[in-house]
């Protein structure tokens, strides 16, 4: 994939949503192929490379965050602007045909959306069980905790054992 097309953003705590400085999430701009049913494209894609507890909505309209566990969103219908890192983060307009790998930690938080918006999310193998962290005081310590135990994936959801993600993870971790 060609390194225009592949954006990263790296976020720090900014003492209500803990993000990952360790890890940058991110963004495959016109990673899915085209295909008349993008959403089963999408799953097929996502479960081919062990990417698993697969589910088709949108993102949630407030700052939220996973310590259990890393995600990727593959946008399958619309566009979106979403807010990544918290409150005081990077707003990212995202398209049909992105994809979007979010670190354990990083706040993600839907700020407007086109009508026919849909996203395909899916987490690593072994992390289905996501927990949902709002950046409330009493999260802490343990969310902390828990962001630093999630073990990287074994493949990058789009290009299975090699891939942006791979390397972009690898070099911070």
């Amino acid at each position: 994939m060609p390194e225009d097309k592949i954006q990263t953003f790296t976020f720090t705590d900014d003492g209500k949503i803990p993000n990952n400085p360790d890890l940058p999430l991110v963004v495959y701009r016109q990673a899915l192929s085209e295909s008349s049913d993008h959403v089963d494209a999408c799953q097929r894609l996502f479960s081919k490379h062990n990417w698993r507890g697969i589910w088709v909505n949108g993102i949630y309209s407030y700052h939220h965050y996973h310590s259990t566990s890393h995600e990727v969103l593959g946008i399958v219908e619309g566009n979106a602007e979403v807010q990544f890192g918290g409150e005081e983060g990077e707003s990212v307009q995202v398209y049909a045909g992105d994809v979007v790998v979010i670190p354990a930690g990083v706040g993600h938080c839907r700020l407007h959306a086109s009508n026919d918006f849909r996203v395909v999310g899916a987490y690593p193998a072994g992390q289905e069980n996501w927990d949902l962290q709002t950046g409330k005081p009493d999260e802490r310590p343990q969310v902390l905790e828990n962001i630093q135990a999630v073990p990287l994936p074994e493949q990058d959801p789009v290009f299975g054992n090699t891939g942006p993600l791979l390397d972009a993870w690898k070099k911070t971790s």
